[in-house]
């Protein structure tokens, strides 16, 4: 950004003793001010809230993941007052629904994960193009992130509700760098094209599946795990690294280290007969007692050259991005 830009961000905090004592306060402002960038300062804190940020070119920094926290418990098996059930889209504690925006140094939480029978409960809801999280903790079960937008289609009637089950599908690039994510089932799923590097993928309370990418036909790519780390409190050899959610789901992982939950198939189907020869799951030198397994036979093993298309700088950010205003 050059110097006039930098000197026309508008910044705002938040916290106890501060103008704006919510997230969500501070994000209604900067709707009112849509053609400046915004700098949210979020103090240290528990923020009990759902805030909605559906406005581009904004950042919101805590002062440390620990410290930072925006938590809220909405789940989809949740009865509405009209009587439907919340759904999975409907449930996150933060949304995004718009470009360049920035996530660092906080907490977002969905704290209804390990109640029984609570169902999906997403923590970030995002979708656009060029959103990154940075030092973060995404802390949820069933559905913890989503990289939106939502396939082009829903499969049971009214599965899509939520905040873009009408929008135009746009398949933007995310960007996770030294963040802890944890879940259960499917805990990451949709269909940007997502990079997470040096990031901990974390499998709690139950064997389950790491991602669910829905990958559009087309799309050159999905989901790409760089130099991370998927551990696990859960028995030994019970965990998936990933299922299609779409039959065209592409999962990259590379030098990453696997835990022993990791299952020794590695991939699951989802009974999609069709993901065989459509969907693209793959790794690289990756290692630890997971790693060892044999996986599918319909997933690959990439080569050095297959391997150097899938960098930072080939999904669409240059190697010194630093990802700030």
């Amino acid at each position: 950004m050059d110097l006039e830009r930098q000197q026309d961000v508008l910044r705002l905090t938040v916290g106890r003793d501060c103008e704006y004592t919510t997230v969500s306060d501070a994000v209604r402002f900067a709707l009112t001010c849509p053609e400046r960038p915004v700098v949210i300062h979020v103090r240290p804190g528990v923020y009990y809230e759902k805030p909605e940020v559906r406005r581009g070119d904004m950042t919101i920094e805590g002062e440390g993941a620990e410290s930072t926290v925006i938590t809220y418990d909405d789940y989809a098996n949740a009865i509405m007052p009209d009587g439907e059930k919340r759904g999975t889209f409907r449930s996150y504690t933060l949304l995004v629904t718009g470009s360049h925006v920035r996530l660092r140094d906080l907490t977002v939480e969905n704290s209804a994960g390990p109640r029984e029978g609570s169902g999906q409960c997403v923590a970030l809801y995002a979708e656009g193009d060029d959103i990154v999280v940075e030092r973060c903790r995404l802390i949820g079960a069933q559905d913890t992130l989503f990289t939106g937008p939502l396939p082009p289609r829903e499969i049971e009637k009214n599965g899509f509700r939520g905040p873009t089950q009408y929008a135009p599908r746009v398949n933007g690039r995310q960007y996770y760098f030294d963040t802890y994510i944890c879940g259960t089932v499917d805990f990451i799923f949709g269909s940007a094209t997502a990079y997470f590097k040096n990031c901990t993928v974390h499998s709690i309370l139950r064997p389950g599946y790491v991602t669910a990418a829905s990958t559009p036909q087309g799309q050159k790519y999905g989901y790409v795990f760089e130099s991370c780390r998927f551990t696990g409190d859960v028995p030994p050899g019970t965990v998936y690294l990933g299922r299609p959610w779409r039959e065209y789901a592409k999962t990259v992982i590379l030098r990453s280290w696997l835990g022993e939950h990791i299952r020794p198939e590695k991939w699951h189907d989802w009974n999609k007969e069709a993901a065989h020869t459509c969907a693209f799951y793959a790794e690289y030198e990756n290692y630890g007692p997971g790693a060892a397994g044999a996986g599918v036979p319909w997933a690959h093993t990439l080569t050095e050259k297959e391997a150097e298309e899938y960098t930072l700088e080939k999904i669409g950010y240059p190697e010194t991005w630093d990802g700030r205003f």
